[in-house]
């Protein structure tokens, strides 16, 4: 039974990223869920939490669909999509991302696609962080910089995908990529309105700075 059910999550997870690919997102394979901890299969591999299952994972990042089938040929890997080449993902905590969501769903039909409209796919972990996918045309606004829970992952960087698993459930989509037609919303639109959400809600910092987050510290927070 349990050989079954790997079986159906690898096929099911292989579908996800074939179709991610087949739009153009780059998939990565990740470590899969083995336990209450992740797996890669590498030999001497001390990484508990969710990350790639493949050296080199930047360079191998693909929308090859041989290759992406391949690598869910034998094991029921994470879904993987890196980030700053199809599109760039700012991720926040859940009661900033509700908000935001919101305030897009609210001002949708008044600000229109020739203003920048701000819908997209936004995907939410089971541990609470919200993640808008966005063109990769702009970098983070100093503002939000200094926000240490606001991490915009661009190149170098990657997200997990639905419907990818983790020890707390399942990563979803709040809003599926083809709601919105695979079409992504300007990045300036979208922390247009996380400012604004931010300043509501009185948490973002009042001097600006600039702040650099590690791929390491990016990994641990998305987990927390």
């Amino acid at each position: 039974m349990q050989w079954s059910n790997s079986l159906f999550d690898r096929i099911r997870l292989r579908r996800a990223a074939l179709r991610y690919a087949a739009h153009g997102w780059a998939v990565i394979p990740g470590a899969y869920l083995d336990g209450e901890r992740f797996s890669c299969g590498r030999a001497g591999c001390r990484i508990a939490g969710c990350h790639p299952a493949i050296e080199s994972w930047e360079k191998q990042a693909g929308t090859d669909a041989a290759l992406v089938a391949s690598w869910w040929r034998h094991r029921p890997c994470t879904v993987l999509l890196a980030t700053g080449g199809a599109f760039d993902v700012l991720e926040v905590p859940a009661a900033v991302g509700l908000r935001v969501l919101g305030a897009i769903r609210l001002h949708a039909g008044v600000i229109g696609p020739d203003r920048g409209d701000p819908g997209g796919p936004v995907a939410v972990t089971p541990s609470g962080r919200w993640m808008f996918f966005v063109r990769p045309d702009e970098p983070l606004r100093p503002e939000l910089s200094a926000c240490l829970d606001v991490l915009h992952h661009t190149t170098g960087s990657w997200v997990p995908a639905a419907p990818s698993r983790t020890p707390e459930g399942p990563v979803r989509w709040a809003v599926h990529p083809q709601q919105r037609g695979w079409q992504l919303p300007p990045s300036a639109a979208v922390q247009a309105m996380l400012v604004a959400v931010l300043d509501g809600m009185g948490k973002r910092p009042l001097r600006p700075t600039t702040v650099t987050v590690p791929r390491q510290m990016s990994t641990s927070r998305r987990a927390a």
